[in-house]
């Protein structure tokens, strides 16, 4: 495993941090750190636009193979295109899940037709997908989910609900897990679905989380009729593809967003005081805890690459990607109570209004505090969601370690 990146992996990191320098300006320079955890509802329909532009760019998708429009780029690219669009302040992606999840799904276990007709519109960011898979009962359980497809002809009649779901609002595009036999295993009845959000019987309703947020939705299907054709894999064997998708959910990039957040708070705490006139920054106790989620924030940065290693070496993450969820949640939040530690009293005030777009209201303290606060209430869901951190330790222990 290299840790250092080569005279031409060099070139490319300032290729990209060139690129973002020019092109996140003008009508974008409002976009920059915003529309991550807890700001999700920031400016939607820009950072639609701000994806189209990356696509213009060739930024869309640089890691798949230039045969479905990617960019070829190696895992020590895709690392530096991480760090550098951290870095620069990129807004967060709303293309996200179809470039990292039902992209590289589909590339394993689509037919041709499906490859042609669905991964061209995620590669120009004019596609844009959600994830139908926790139900209301089913979330950490999912092998336990009730949503039915019942074959009709060259359709498939659905009924149920899914929750949680992320950008279902605005998602043109599902990947949908549904019940196809009850009779066997939980596991063994489930089929994989692309399903168009356009299609009737189709019904959002929106789920406003703890910071005020519209991120995810209850979805509910009545009647809704799917073609065949849109079956990922064989029918019944929709879990197979399921586990594979879960190990891109699990293994994403922490590393260099958090490094970008922790020297945020690094700022905000030296601007802070801590009571006897010094800066929060200088007080012991928060600056041993700065240091040590600095070293756990170094630690996952260099699990990071060994993992992408490993996926340079095999194609995908494997049960390893356990290990990054687990560790980058944690770390997350680790940063998030630094955060509103460093904010002191000012995390106190609701300014939901400061954080819509166009505001002209002034920030109450620090302008961070607008960010800080929703993104710790938002990130105390990151250690359940895709699976609980209980059940990664679970899956760590038995396909990791061998326990």
């Amino acid at each position: 495993m290299k840790l250092s990146f080569s005279p031409e992996d060099e070139q490319f990191r300032q290729e990209i941090a060139s690129w973002l320098q020019l092109n996140l300006t003008g009508e974008f320079e409002k976009l920059r750190f915003r529309g991550g955890p807890g700001d999700e509802h920031t400016f939607p329909e820009e950072r639609k636009v701000w994806e189209q532009k990356l696509a213009e760019g060739g930024w869309t998708c640089v890691g798949w193979s230039q045969e479905y429009g990617g960019r070829g780029c190696s895992i020590e690219q895709q690392v530096i295109f991480f760090e550098e669009y951290a870095r620069a302040g990129g807004p967060g992606r709303v293309g996200h899940i179809g470039e990292g999840l039902a992209g590289p799904t589909i590339i394993a276990f689509g037919s041709e037709a499906q490859k042609q007709k669905y991964l061209p519109g995620i590669v120009s960011g004019k596609e844009l997908w959600c994830q139908g898979y926790s139900e209301p009962g089913s979330g950490s359980d999912l092998a336990s989910l009730q949503t039915r497809a019942v074959s009709d002809g060259d359709d498939y009649v659905i009924n149920g609900t899914k929750i949680w779901t992320t950008h279902a609002h605005f998602a043109n595009m599902m990947f949908c897990l549904v019940r196809t036999d009850a009779s066997g295993k939980p596991q063994e009845g489930i089929t994989f679905l692309l399903i168009d959000m356009a299609t009737p019987g189709i019904k959002v309703e929106p789920i406003i989380t703890l910071a005020g947020e519209h991120e995810v939705n209850q979805v509910f299907f009545d009647d809704v009729r799917v073609p065949k054709k849109n079956r990922v894999g064989e029918e019944n064997d929709g879990w197979t593809v399921a586990k594979y998708l879960l190990e891109f959910e699990r293994g994403g990039a922490y590393a260099a967003g958090l490094s970008v957040k922790l020297e945020k708070v690094r700022q905000v705490a030296s601007q802070q005081p801590n009571g006897t006139g010094a800066p929060l920054s200088e007080d012991p106790a928060f600056k041993r805890r700065l240091g040590e989620t600095e070293i756990q924030a170094k630690a996952l940065e260099i699990t990071e690459h060994r993992i992408m290693a490993d996926i340079a070496r095999t194609g995908q993450p494997g049960p390893a990607s356990s290990m990054l969820k687990a560790r980058g949640t944690e770390t997350t939040q680790a940063i998030d109570e630094l955060s509103v530690e460093a904010l002191d009293y000012y995390v106190g005030p609701w300014q939901f209004e400061g954080r819509q777009p166009g505001a002209n209201i002034k920030p109450i303290g620090p302008v961070e505090g607008i960010t800080f606060q929703p993104s710790y209430l938002n990130n105390r869901a990151a250690s359940i969601y895709g699976g609980s951190n209980e059940v990664q330790r679970n899956i760590m222990a038995k396909l990791v370690l061998g326990l």
